[in-house]
């Protein structure tokens, strides 16, 4: 069994090292360990220290983002022929000595997926807003994914050959939440262990203030749903206006009816619009979900390609 820990990087020449350092050079059930950095374009000198370590590096021309560096990552790995892939931080978030424990579902063969679920409230360096949009953001997630991983946004996990082959994603900001939702979406079997993390080296890229990072979450959600429950979404919302608009006519047809209906025909306007905005949201919903059935097919075939490209595991 051989494993890969990738670790995606910018700019962290400073922290890189003591995450290397951490790093297990053996971890049971597994016969080969490589470390694989990505870089993501980094100006300083990021892959010098990854190689110093000797870490097998893979580097963007140009700066990508969190969200393709990842992605770029796995392909990596599959090439390098990895059975079970571990993606952690460059600034040594997350315990080294947990991925033992995220690894071992995947040996068991209980899981595709294993997601590192951090101490969110004894977290330090966590605001309590912060820590309520955690808990609130995770909700929603398992919500969407049909999963009950408890931490959502956390980037400490391990994938199965099969798992990894099968995720694709759409978003720039972030690979977190797509990642769970795709696998839900993919029947794939996720579950969640309980991980340790270190103190902050650094502040979060990422996460450049709770407003923003709460807007940008808020987004990927949307748009996240809109690409996986696309008949669903647009439905609810096509219903919701149609059944307004319906309301707001029968209100004016029984006071017209009563002798009342003078001075009230902008409410007549306004309830043939919502009515004609809900059938147009149903119809935008049935479209969506037939593009949606077509992704779905395209990734099938993606995956066949990929996986006669790709060393056997």
């Amino acid at each position: 069994m051989f494993l890969c820990i990738q670790i995606p990087c910018f700019n962290e020449a400073a922290t890189l090292p003591i995450t290397l350092a951490a790093l297990p050079t053996a971890v049971p059930g597994f016969d080969r360990v490589q470390v694989v950095v990505i870089d993501d374009g980094s100006t300083d000198a990021t892959v010098a220290v990854a190689l110093a370590h000797g870490a097998h590096v893979v580097a963007n021309r140009r700066n990508l983002g969190l969200a393709q560096t990842f992605v770029r990552g796995l392909e990596e790995c599959l090439s390098l022929g990895a059975d079970v892939i571990v993606n952690t931080d460059a600034d040594n978030q997350y315990c080294a000595d947990d991925i033992p424990l995220l690894t071992a579902p995947i040996l068991a063969g209980r899981a595709d997926m294993v997601v590192g679920a951090r101490p969110i409230r004894r977290i330090e360096g966590f605001s309590a807003t912060k820590k309520l949009m955690q808990r609130l953001g995770s909700a929603v997630v398992r919500w969407l994914s049909n999963t009950s991983v408890p931490d959502a946004p956390s980037g400490f996990r391990a994938f199965s050959r099969r798992a990894a082959a099968q995720l694709n994603v759409f978003t720039a900001y972030t690979y977190t939440l797509e990642t769970l939702i795709q696998a839900g979406q993919k029947r794939l079997a996720v579950c969640s262990v309980p991980v340790r993390v270190n103190p902050q080296t650094r502040p979060s890229r990422l996460v450049r203030s709770t407003f923003d990072y709460i807007c940008r979450s808020l987004l990927t959600m949307v748009r996240i749903a809109i690409i996986y429950r696309p008949l669903r979404l647009f439905i609810a919302a096509g219903s919701f206006t149609l059944l307004l608009g319906l309301g707001i006519c029968l209100r004016f047809t029984w006071l017209w009816a009563l002798g009342h209906g003078d001075g009230k025909v902008q409410s007549l306007i306004a309830g043939a619009l919502l009515i004609g905005l809900g059938v147009h949201c149903i119809m935008m919903g049935i479209i969506a979900d037939l593009i949606a059935t077509n992704r779905k097919l395209l990734e099938k075939i993606d995956l066949r390609v990929s996986t006669l490209e790709r060393p056997p595991s």
